[in-house]
């Protein structure tokens, strides 16, 4: 006889009916319903996103089980199964489009069906078997989809900020400091509205940007404070309905042991659950973020720009051919990738904008956008500042004679004669020399507006360059 390889099904049922799961699935009937409803954009939830949802869910069973709300050894075997899935298995169980019901029900159910069924087998029980161990009544016991995706949210941004953009960040700016120490003796033309200004030192400008992205930092930072506060316990409408009555303290207090963050509790649940001013506030920030790098990535490639035609003031590393036509074209393709992360940050931020503002009563349906979008956006961020620092920022080679040389070119410096010869006479030296070719130092000699000696003190680009120190 052959052997049949045809899939096997069990069946699961649910409030509208029952329906045919199969058997190697640990996702269950309203999973499946998910799947069907929901074939939006083949995105399916990040794997941050899965950790705190799954990081939840471990707390609520330890402190469950210790409170007796659930069998001792159901809660054990739910701990169980969330270790596994923190240590990699069974992520390929989680499969519901981001753009799926509103809240984020149909996500929270994919959680609790799969670790259900993989309690049940860690009982020595077969999938399915709900009665012994239910998605609802055990795994999701005292909670709702209204409390645990707003903490899942939360959870989800910190575990982001601190395993990718805080580590990025702080890592970009320390090799811009470095670069500003190995420029700091560049002298280099300033511009301003991309025309020709007084020198500055190109060890300036890495070391504006290390400032610009040492206060972003700090600024995130501070907004992520936000986040540490849990409305978990909350359960339907914040109300705290079907909880026990230590269960809220004390879930909190499990979940900032198990993610090693001071967590605490709303001081008013129903408030935490309806607000999304906790998740646009930390995207506001990553937005204005995203507005300097981009600012700066488009620094580099004006400066980088050439090699015979631009600037040419520095060199970025190439990294790959640069044109599919042209031989030994290379581009600036590490800052165009960051710009381009940053315009999606942007977009993102303003998609959570609308999707805060669009909740009802006590609740806002619109979480599931809001965090894919908030937690995508810190990862990309974190890991193209990351890319770009290692890849470009650290290696830039300076073209010094160039940079020089335009600082020796520039017209600006005649903004240094200033208050030697006034600002009309100045204009008019610049202007003749910009007509006639002739250098801003002998038309000042040759009308007799100041000696020899006294333009060599004035037009000393090395003291130009220098910041003022006031202190």
């Amino acid at each position: 006889m052959k052997q049949s390889n045809s899939p096997k099904y069990r069946a699961e049922s649910d409030s509208m009916g029952e329906r045919q799961i199969p058997d190697q699935a640990y996702y269950g009937i309203q999973t499946l319903r998910a799947i069907e409803n929901f074939p939006i954009s083949c995105i399916k939830p990040l794997p941050t996103y899965i950790d705190a949802c799954i990081l939840i869910k471990k707390a609520t069973a330890i402190v469950n089980g210790e409170l007796a709300c659930i069998p001792p050894e159901v809660g054990q075997a739910i701990v169980q199964a969330t270790d596994e899935v923190l240590k990699g298995k069974f992520r390929d169980q989680f499969v519901v489009d981001i753009y799926q019901a509103g809240a984020g029900t149909s996500h929270h159910m994919n959680i609790n069906e799969v670790l259900a069924n993989r309690a049940l087998e860690i009982l020595g029980d077969e999938k399915g078997n709900y009665k012994r161990v239910s998605p609802n009544d055990h795994v999701n016991y005292g909670q709702s989809t209204n409390d645990v995706i707003p903490t899942a949210i939360r959870i989800g941004g910190l575990l982001a900020l601190s395993h990718t953009l805080h580590p990025a960040l702080e890592s970009a700016i320390e090799t811009l400091k470095s670069k500003a120490i190995e420029f700091q003796n560049v002298i280099k033309s300033g511009r301003t509205h991309l025309q020709d200004a007084v020198p500055v030192r190109l060890g300036e400008n890495f070391s504006a940007w290390a400032q610009i992205l040492s206060e972003h930092h700090d600024r995130i930072y501070s907004a992520s404070g936000d986040l540490m506060v849990l409305g978990l316990g909350g359960s339907a409408v914040g109300t705290g309905l079907n909880t026990h009555p230590q269960y809220r303290a004390r879930v909190v207090r499990v979940l900032s042991e198990l993610t090693s963050l001071p967590l605490q509790t709303a001081p008013h649940l129903m408030a935490a659950m309806q607000s999304m001013a906790p998740f646009v506030n930390v995207s506001g920030a990553l937005r204005n973020l995203a507005q300097d790098l981009v600012k700066i990535s488009h620094d580099l490639r004006l400066m980088d720009s050439g090699p015979k035609t631009g600037l040419k003031e520095i060199q970025l590393p190439p990294v790959q051919p640069g044109s599919s036509i042209m031989p030994g074209k290379y581009n600036p393709v590490m800052a165009e990738m960051m710009s381009m992360v940053c315009f999606q940050v942007m977009g993102y931020d303003s998609a959570i904008a609308l999707a805060a503002q669009a909740g009802q009563l006590e609740l806002n349906v619109m979480m599931p956008l809001i965090a894919y979008n908030l937690i995508h956006s810190i990862e990309i961020l974190g890991n193209a500042v990351a890319s770009l620092s290692k890849r470009s920022i650290k290696g830039i080679l300076v073209k010094q004679e160039r940079c020089l040389a335009y600082a020796e070119g520039s017209l600006a410096l005649v903004t240094a004669l200033n208050k030697h010869i006034g600002y009309l006479n100045a204009a008019a030296v610049a202007k003749e020399s910009l007509e006639t070719g002739k250098s801003l130092r002998q038309i000042v000699l040759d009308k007799g507006l100041m000696t020899d000696e006294e333009l060599s003190k004035v037009l000393n680009l090395e003291k130009m360059s220098q910041i003022l120190n006031l202190s």
